[in-house]
């Protein structure tokens, strides 16, 4: 994976090209629903959804200069969710604005730990056509780190784009989920590209066709430099030049875990952009995953930076390093 490192000052810390949602949740249900019965609850909001969202929001949040990359309707204008994406100083110059398409839309159910989720998305169908766009280009090129926070539908369309990135010296990064209906070839000539894949234990172990977390960091690690598995209310881990490197989750309740996976990217990736050791990274993405999921949405519960690093200073004197943390920044 060798590039070569450009001389130009970057723009952003951390671009995120992937699909935007305006999410409707429901959380605090009396028991889990079924099909032909009527559910009351007192608690729904109403919040950004999606990878790019919330993973994005995580890192700003912290302090990272963050831009995203994506499609919105006509009335995006007109929605808390894409006003609160203002809000946030996230850069959307070049997202792309359909007349034509509503913005995307689920309706959210969590139940205790689990949730489940109905979408309504047309306007994220061909999304990588946006990469043909010279602002999305220019907009990418100017990041130190981009991050996909997308289903990966054609493969091939992203290539050219990835390799231009990497001969730029841009690190990147992506989670896709697991599409089964992607060979694993297909899978591979993209995450080759990637400094980082962020599965959670479910699909790496799809990814992969083991049966044990660390088992699918092996193998992935064979085509990703430094791998990272979220395990969910057990932490996560990495594989970093042999190395497996763990930390816990925070001990907090679980009010609702839509979007932790996704707070965990943008923890993580923040504290990579500093030059922090693999065992901090890990916990900067549990740190922001574990509170995330103490709130309903993906968003309320992220950190800012005086609690993040409280919650900083308390895991490495409870979870001391697993092992070397010196390493090459970004």
């Amino acid at each position: 994976m060798g590039t070569q490192r450009r001389s130009i000052e970057p723009k952003f810390d951390l671009v995120v090209f992937g699909e935007f949602f305006s999410d409707m949740i429901f959380y605090r249900l009396p028991r889990r629903p079924r099909f032909g019965e009527e559910l009351k609850t007192d608690s729904f909001l109403v919040a950004p959804g999606g990878g790019l969202s919330t993973t994005a929001i995580a890192a700003s949040r912290l302090g990272t200069t963050t831009g995203i990359v994506t499609r919105v309707g006509a009335d995006a204008d007109s929605l808390p969710t894409w006003a609160e994406m203002v809000r946030e100083k996230l850069d959307t110059t070049a997202c792309e604005f359909r007349k034509d398409l509503p913005t995307a839309l689920t309706v959210c159910i969590a139940y205790n730990t689990d949730r489940m989720m109905v979408t309504h998305e047309p306007i994220n169908r061909r999304l990588e056509d946006l990469l043909d766009h010279e602002a999305v280009q220019r907009k990418l090129g100017q990041a130190r780190h981009v991050h996909l926070a997308c289903a990966l539908r054609r493969p091939a369309k992203w290539l050219p784009t990835l390799r231009r990135l990497r001969e730029r010296g841009l690190t990147v990064s992506a989670d896709f989920g697991w599409n089964p209906e992607t060979s694993v070839n297909q899978l591979i000539s993209i995450v080759r590209y990637c400094d980082f894949i962020f599965p959670n234990e479910h699909e790496a172990q799809a990814i992969t066709g083991t049966n044990t977390a660390l088992r699918a960091l092996e193998k992935l690690q064979d085509w990703v430099r430094v791998p990272v598995v979220k395990l969910g209310a057990r932490g996560a881990l990495l594989m970093a030049e042999g190395k497996v490197y763990r930390q816990p989750a925070l001990a907090v309740p679980v009010v609702d875990a839509t979007g932790a996976g996704d707070a965990f990217n943008g923890g993580f990736l923040h504290a990579f952009l500093r030059g922090s050791g693999w065992d901090d990274c890990l916990r900067a993405g549990n740190i922001c995953g574990s509170l995330a999921a103490s709130q309903a949405g993906g968003l309320h519960g992220l950190p800012g930076p005086q609690e993040y690093n409280r919650w900083l200073s308390a895991t490495r004197k409870s979870n001391p390093r697993t092992g070397d943390t010196k390493r090459t920044t970004a």
